[in-house]
């Protein structure tokens, strides 16, 4: 009999997630440079508007944890817009519902993403934000679900973040299924806002896109 199995309650470790998908670290290390080299240079009013985002968002975080949509309003809004990924051709959807049906093990993996940004059908940026989940933890349930990416031909990328550190994620679902990931980015690091970096990747990944 098939089980219904939360993504969230299911995927708990990096071991959970290869034991259900077979994906694999690339040993390619062209794979992935879209987050390293040849980034795009900033404005000087995307920089101006960044310093503003990062103290608005230091003010609310001195207070104390913030809750995951706190973290998305003060900051993955505003970055996906700076980025250009709320405009055309590009489409937002928070809270998409998936499935993921394993055949050999009947098994149906559910689960919801907090955001995932799309280009027509195919699918450019999952996002999770998780203020109160470690990254060691949420960095196998992001994973889970950007191996439901409908266009298994074409990479995807994801973006793991708690509001204190960023990470971007790469994956091809083709064939041997394989993931990289870049450096985190810490907003705790003093007198460098880290938000420059990020915004450059976002921006790199929406001209591939564009491009493809």
């Amino acid at each position: 009999m098939t089980q219904s199995l939360a993504i969230s309650k299911t995927i708990l470790t990096m071991a959970a997630l290869q034991q259900r998908f077979g994906v694999v670290p690339s040993q390619d290390p062209q794979f992935f440079l879209e987050w390293a080299s040849n980034l795009p240079e900033l404005t000087a009013v995307e920089t101006d508007t960044l310093d503003q985002v990062k103290a608005r968002f230091d003010r609310h975080r001195n207070q104390g944890s913030l809750a995951e949509g706190t973290i998305n309003q003060l900051l993955i809004s505003p970055l996906l817009t700076i980025a250009g990924l709320y405009d055309a051709p590009f489409f937002v959807s928070t809270e998409p519902s998936l499935e993921i049906e394993l055949e050999d093990r009947d098994e149906i993996l559910r689960g919801r993403i907090d955001t995932l940004i799309i280009q027509q059908q195919f699918w450019v940026l999952v996002i999770e934000s998780k203020s109160t989940i470690a990254f060691s933890i949420a960095l196998p349930q992001t994973m889970a679900y950007m191996m439901a990416n409908p266009n298994p031909d074409r990479p995807v990328y994801g973006l793991v973040a708690n509001g204190d550190e960023f990470m971007f994620i790469k994956i091809v679902t083709q064939g041997l299924p394989q993931y990289d990931l870049s450096n985190v980015f810490s907003l705790l690091i003093p007198q460098r806002n880290q938000l420059y970096d990020i915004l450059k990747i976002l921006k790199q990944i929406r001209l591939i896109m564009l491009q493809s």
